[in-house]
């Protein structure tokens, strides 16, 4: 593995007065969200805790990004600025639970930064708001009222990161995994190929009977199976964070950012546009995530303007906020469902992996968090500005063998690094082999490739839109007047 010299300085210095982050996930999975506002940024985190291991499985990557944006806005911000961040659970209990632990983390920085500096912890503390909501990206009844909550306090939003979803296996088939681990360990723990796959799950009604726009009393049976499938993945990896963020746009502006989380193996053969909601797919997880890279990365070309200025509700290419993509390597979470024997034996797997060359193993989610954290908070003239020098690219955490953890572009096929065939950015992370991460149905892109890739997000865009005016017209218009809260 040859790794570039890193163009990005993942220390984060950001001129910023306010900012207000949202980190979300899901059950199940560890990836978070964040609204962040540069005048006054608030962030969101949806994380639900199931492990009960000890760290660093039970903190997860959600909570860990909540975490590592809290110690880098202490230590990088100026003293003037504060940060209001706020999680969210699918219940009151979870909340509770998680405002408890991040306060607990927020009170051991603190420490650890008066230890250094005595009496820093005073001018510190008064910095950070922590606070919780409520949304379930399963249910878009929950997320629109979430929007709508979010609309009524009127706060900008200057970065949002997608971070939640499911895995969307329902167990693991151990003989093809033991031996994968023991004869290709390292490809095995980035490409890993022996879950076995939940095909076709389906999300529940969405529309309550009695609730429905479309007829409330008298539904014959024909009616009650009106409303579509949708894929639970499919809804909780993507559409549901897609109908968030258009529903949010009034709280956008054009230094807005939008930061969906991928993951590392969400490669071409895992997704089929005939197959947008992943509903016949083995590799639903990987799917959606595929579907995300191309939703991303194709965001700001002009054949996808048109469904673009559509979802933002803006035909000014000047108001459009910023879509980037992340992911965070391989790092050890309770999306696995293993116990906490199996648990031991993975990690000690994935640190064989970084020890034979593997660049994208991070391991430890606080060190995952690294690349969803640089991309919410780095300034303008740091992040913004190599994306419009070299080209939008894939934002990965990457470390060597010893674990020093930093953020580098990760190579799409179709896409490569940034967009232009051949061009290998600096800050790039290359693989040369299988033995060093490198996929090994891995294709070079070609310029056939590049258009085709291109052609597939316009596609993407285009039915993405299409699903959105189908479930907006099911679902009712949001309403910033609307006076429930979740």
């Amino acid at each position: 593995m040859e790794a570039t010299k890193p163009g990005l300085d993942p220390t984060f210095q950001a001129p910023v007065n306010h900012d207000t982050i949202l980190a979300s996930s899901c059950i199940g999975i560890q990836f978070p969200t964040f609204f962040v506002e540069h005048q006054r940024a608030t962030v969101l985190s949806k994380d639900y805790f199931l492990a009960k291991w000890a760290d660093p499985l039970s903190s997860g990557l959600g909570f860990s990004i909540c975490c590592r944006l809290i110690d880098e806005f202490l230590f990088t911000r100026p003293q003037s600025q504060t940060l209001h961040l706020l999680f969210s659970t699918r219940d009151t209990a979870k909340s509770d639970d998680t405002l408890r632990r991040l306060n607990a983390h927020l009170q051991k920085t603190l420490r650890e930064a008066n230890g250094k500096t005595q009496g820093v912890s005073l001018l510190l503390e008064g910095r950070v708001k922590i606070e919780g909501v409520l949304v379930d990206l399963t249910k878009l009844l929950t997320v629109k009222a979430l929007a709508e909550q979010l609309l009524r306090r009127g706060e900008k939003l200057d970065s949002v990161v997608w971070n939640a979803g499911i895995p969307g296996w329902k167990g693991i088939n151990w003989p093809r995994a033991v031996w994968a681990v023991c004869t290709d360990l390292v490809h095995a723990c980035i490409y890993p190929t022996f879950s076995i796959p939940d095909v076709g799950l389906v999300a529940k009604r969405q529309v309550p009977f009695a609730t429905s726009p479309r007829g409330k009393a008298g539904m014959t049976s024909a009616q009650r199976e009106e409303e579509p499938k949708l894929g639970q993945v499919f809804l909780a990896n993507v559409f549901g964070h897609y109908m968030l963020t258009h529903w949010l746009a009034p709280l956008f502006s054009s230094t807005s950012r939008i930061i969906w989380i991928s993951s590392i193996s969400a490669v071409a053969s895992t997704f089929s546009l005939e197959d947008l909601q992943c509903l016949r797919s083995h590799t639903a997880y990987e799917g959606s995530k595929r579907l995300t890279d191309m939703l991303a990365l194709t965001a700001d070309l002009p054949s996808t303007s048109p469904y673009v200025s559509k979802f933002f509700a803006t035909s000014r290419e000047a108001d459009k906020p910023k879509m980037l993509v992340t992911h965070p390597g391989v790092v050890g979470t309770s999306i696995s469902g293993l116990g906490w024997f199996m648990s031991f034996w993975m990690m000690a797997a994935f640190y064989v992996a970084r020890l034979l060359g593997s660049p994208w193993h991070p391991i430890t989610p606080y060190k995952g968090a690294i690349s969803a954290a640089f991309l919410a908070v780095s300034p303008p003239s740091q992040l913004l500005a190599e994306e419009a020098r070299d080209g939008k690219g894939k934002w990965g955490s990457s470390t060597d063998v010893n674990g020093n953890e930093r953020v580098g572009r990760t190579e799409v096929e179709g896409w490569g690094y940034c967009g232009e065939v051949g061009k290998v950015p600096r800050g790039s992370v290359i693989s040369k082999s299988v033995f060093t991460g490198k996929y090994r149905g891995h294709r070079e892109t070609t310029r056939e490739m590049r258009e085709q890739f291109e052609d597939d997000g316009r596609r993407a865009w285009k039915d993405m839109e299409e699903l959105r005016l189908d479930w907006e017209a099911r679902l009712g218009s949001v309403s910033a007047e609307a006076t429930q809260d979740l």
